[in-house]
């Protein structure tokens, strides 16, 4: 709601960008993922257990706490050259494909384990920064900055007034030093 300038900072500085409403994780080149990653992710969650295009995409935003989510034009294009060279099958169910992994696939994933492991770790890496500044802490925190700036530079307080004002910001800081 107030200062959105700010977060916006402190995420290029953990290095997240917003782009048309998603947080995309920058490395190299302003990507998330290096050449090739986004194949090791899909093939890794499709080895879990198949699933559909919309749920990889869901399910890449979750492995990264929200801090990228991949647009469908990335996603599609990938599974079919996953699909093109053997690593994944598809089949039809209701107008959607239900992806499943291959033996090819599986030996990809083993053959590149510690390569996928490494992927999967940088994903964590980028939840744990962009939970740093979720938008609802932001707002929050704005919110009590905003309320604060109004009240200290409306009319002069009283002390009932400044020791209510310092009990509530205590009360905060102990519950946030809880949670």
């Amino acid at each position: 709601m107030f200062g959105w300038s700010r977060p916006h900072r402190h995420r290029r500085a953990f290095g997240l960008h917003d782009h048309g409403g998603h947080r995309h994780g920058w490395r190299r080149h302003g990507r998330f993922f290096d050449h090739g990653d986004l194949r090791f992710v899909l093939l890794k969650l499709i080895g879990d257990h198949p699933r559909h295009g919309y749920e990889l995409i869901k399910a890449v935003e979750e492995q990264a706490g929200g801090a990228y989510s991949p647009s469908p034009g990335v996603v599609y294009p990938t599974l079919t050259l996953l699909e093109e060279t053997g690593l994944l099958t598809s089949e039809a169910q209701g107008g959607k494909k239900l992806y499943s992994i291959t033996p090819e696939g599986e030996a990809q994933l083993v053959a590149n384990e510690g390569q996928v492991a490494g992927i999967f770790d940088r994903m964590a890496q980028a939840a744990s920064a962009s939970a740093m500044f979720s938008p609802q802490i932001l707002r929050a925190r704005e919110n009590l900055k905003t309320a604060l700036k109004l009240k200290l530079t409306g009319q002069s307080l009283t002390k009932d007034q400044i020791a209510s004002i310092c009990d509530a910001l205590d009360a905060a800081a102990a519950a946030v030093e809880r949670a």
